[in-house]
């Protein structure tokens, strides 16, 4: 069982000061106007390029792996606006555990709320498929407005930065489950909750199973994708917080339950699927992926090194 972390004197401690002068600085940054915080999010993105080299290219050569015949302009630009959602993905994060619901609900539009209500109708609880976009936490915290759900999280090293993301998510859900928490995620579909659950990242070669993500044919996927549909028996909803051009806001998009998708014959099958789920959804909003992790670096054995 999940124990989740609780405020307390201990938090307070000098050791946690300077994180204490981040929060502070980060909730009264989001109170400015959103128009502002985009520009100022961007900006931040793209200054970040000239000191995160190592990300730029990691970012550089997931795109070149997944998008071979890309032209490299494009690929280039793609980049920079991957790392201006960087920036932003810092500011929304603010807004995600910071701004009231009605100024969420005054930048965000929602498509595909009844795919939800009707999977909900049918009472065997709801995977949701919440891919690694850099909007991931607005959106989290947007999907749990309409339908309060549990996220699934790895706990953080910092006990003040555990404690906030965990009050800063369940503003909006029920709770939150440690992501190795297999059976407690099983539970909760069965009691009819939706659990909020990213298949989508090189998490090692422990329960991973090697299955193509776009030009990549051999990328590390979880089997726990298998296991948590196989056992649990939910819908399978994939969403996605996309990002508008221009500063104009966001749309919260659910798609319809792809359940029926997935026969299940073997681990491999279904993350072939999954996988397959995952690039349609990515290339919805390719610039807005997160792209900087190393999604590849786990290699089949004697394989030498993507990076």
């Amino acid at each position: 069982m999940t124990q989740l972390p609780h405020f307390s004197r201990e938090l307070l401690h000098p050791r946690y000061w300077l994180t204490w002068i981040g929060i502070v600085f980060l909730y009264l940054l989001v109170l400015l106007p959103y128009p502002v915080l985009h520009t100022i999010g961007c900006g931040l993105g793209r200054i970040a390029m000239r000191f995160l080299k190592r990300r730029v290219e990691v970012a550089q050569r997931n795109l070149e792996l997944c998008f071979p015949d890309m032209p490299t302009s494009e690929r280039e630009a793609m980049v920079k606006h991957n790392f201006e959602s960087v920036g932003m993905g810092l500011i929304e994060t603010g807004m995600a555990w910071f701004w009231p619901d009605w100024r969420i609900q005054k930048w965000v539009t929602t498509s595909g709320l009844e795919h939800v209500s009707h999977a909900l109708t049918e009472k065997r609880g709801i995977l949701l498929i919440g891919m690694h976009f850099l909007t991931l936490e607005l959106g989290a915290r947007v999907f749990g407005m309409h339908n309060p759900g549990i996220g699934v999280y790895r706990p953080n090293d910092n006990k003040l930065i555990d404690w906030l993301q965990t009050w800063g998510r369940m503003r909006s859900n029920k709770s939150m489950l440690d992501r190795k928490d297999l059976k407690g995620m099983i539970r909760a579909m069965k009691n009819n909750d939706i659990i909020w659950y990213a298949p989508d990242h090189d998490y090692g070669p422990r329960s991973s199973v090697f299955a193509p993500f776009f030009a990549v044919q051999d990328a590390a996927t979880t089997t726990g994708t298998h296991m948590l549909i196989r056992l649990g028996n939910p819908s399978v909803i994939p969403f996605l917080a996309r990002r508008l051009p221009n500063g104009r806001g966001y749309e919260l998009k659910m798609m319809p339950d792809i359940r029926h998708k997935f026969s299940l014959e073997n681990e491999l099958n279904t993350a072939i699927v999954m996988n397959k789920v995952v690039e349609e959804t990515v290339l919805l909003a390719p610039e807005q992926y997160m792209w900087l992790h190393r999604r590849f670096k786990t290699r089949p054995e004697g394989q030498p090194s993507l990076y």
